[in-house]
């Protein structure tokens, strides 16, 4: 048995300029951190006393023959891709819903070529488990997918994520003072919308012909920056809440799915109730909503969002990582052995009758 612990990510400037297609001609960056809320992925030998072969649970069960047979993409093309072909059973769990805007479906990809990985015996570094994820969400799958979210995922931390034209991805941790940390934790709130989105539907409503954005992208892209700047200087945090404002202003004009009446309706309330900035934390669309708030104002804004859910957070330095390694013996190396199941089985018989 093993099993894989792999954060979620909050994304906070820099969003959309982590896609292929952009930075690869103009190059881009992100700031970004991981936080206190995982997916678990536990893998074990399937005994081989089953009609199936392979058993995936996540919010579906599958039971196949074969894993060409897996109907979730992600999951099938990984076990391809490893040479598991049957004999395995695998579980998903979550502390966060998918499509959230979180990172969910990189941080699953992550998860499971970690938990794979170590299943065949082998062990993945960062920067393999983000190529690796990178590759099979892109290039094999072909989504409309940002290349951040697996590097968050594989590296956790608070990070400065550049993105170069020539295709390279480089990772710089952000260095604070834990006070520093703690005082902009302490400023951040998160909300779940409760609306439920697709991400690669949002992100194609853009991302497929961004240089129309350029002008907004390049701008989303000082952005993060000025943040660090503000960050890692002795500036208050509240300009950090203002860029908030500013940049969400602009992402929302990326396209009309970015946003949503309801969406508006939910930040103004916010804003009105004391919250600086903010934005929602993904593609868009609904998911979750991050706001800048500070301490004194925070009541005032959870009253005025209360029919939403508040979620608790703090900033994690761990990216995934296997958490449970259990030495199993496989069955059919068991089985290979024909004396000690002649005993099982006439211990068996003698049982039974």
């Amino acid at each position: 048995m093993i099993i894989s612990r792999t954060p979620y990510r909050i994304s906070f400037f820099g969003g959309g300029t982590d896609y292929p297609l952009w930075y690869r001609k103009h190059g881009g960056q992100v700031l970004s951190t991981t936080i206190d809320k995982y997916i678990y992925i536990s893998c074990r030998y399937l005994p081989p006393f089953f009609e199936h072969r392979v058993r995936l649970v996540y919010g579906k069960i599958e039971t196949c023959s074969d894993v060409n047979e897996i109907q979730h993409p992600t999951a099938r093309e990984i076990l391809k891709m490893y040479g598991i072909s049957n004999g395995v059973e695998i579980h998903y769990d979550g502390d966060l819903p998918a499509r959230s805007g979180i990172g969910s479906s990189s941080a699953f990809s992550v998860g499971l070529i970690n938990t794979i990985a170590a299943h065949v015996g082998t062990s993945k570094s960062s920067r393999e488990l983000a190529d690796e994820a990178i590759h099979i969400e892109q290039d094999v799958l072909g989504e409309c997918v940002g290349s951040q979210d697996q590097v968050n995922a594989a590296y956790g931390g608070l990070n400065h994520i550049l993105f170069r034209q020539d295709g390279s991805i480089h990772v710089q941790g952000v260095e604070l003072s834990s006070n520093r940390k703690c005082q902009m934790n302490d400023n951040l709130m998160l909300f779940y919308t409760g609306i439920m989105r697709t991400a690669e539907t949002v992100a194609s409503s853009y991302s497929t012909n961004l240089e129309k954005q350029a002008s907004r992208l390049e701008k989303m892209n000082r952005f993060v920056n000025e943040a660090i700047d503000i960050i890692t200087g002795e500036s208050a945090l509240s300009q950090l809440g203002e860029l908030f404002h500013e940049n969400w202003m602009e992402k929302r004009g990326l396209s009309g799915l970015v946003s949503s009446s309801r969406v508006d309706d939910i930040y103004a309330s916010a804003r009105a109730a004391g919250a600086l900035g903010g934005k929602l934390t993904g593609a868009g669309g609904g998911g979750m909503m991050l706001l800048f708030v500070p301490k004194g104002r925070q009541n005032d804004v959870r009253k005025a969002l209360s029919r939403l859910l508040y979620i608790p957070f703090n900033f994690s330095d761990t990216g995934s990582e296997i958490i449970f390694r259990d030495q199993q013996t496989r069955y059919d190396e068991a089985i290979s052995r024909p004396r000690t199941l002649e005993r099982f089985v006439e211990a068996d018989e003698l049982e039974v009758s």
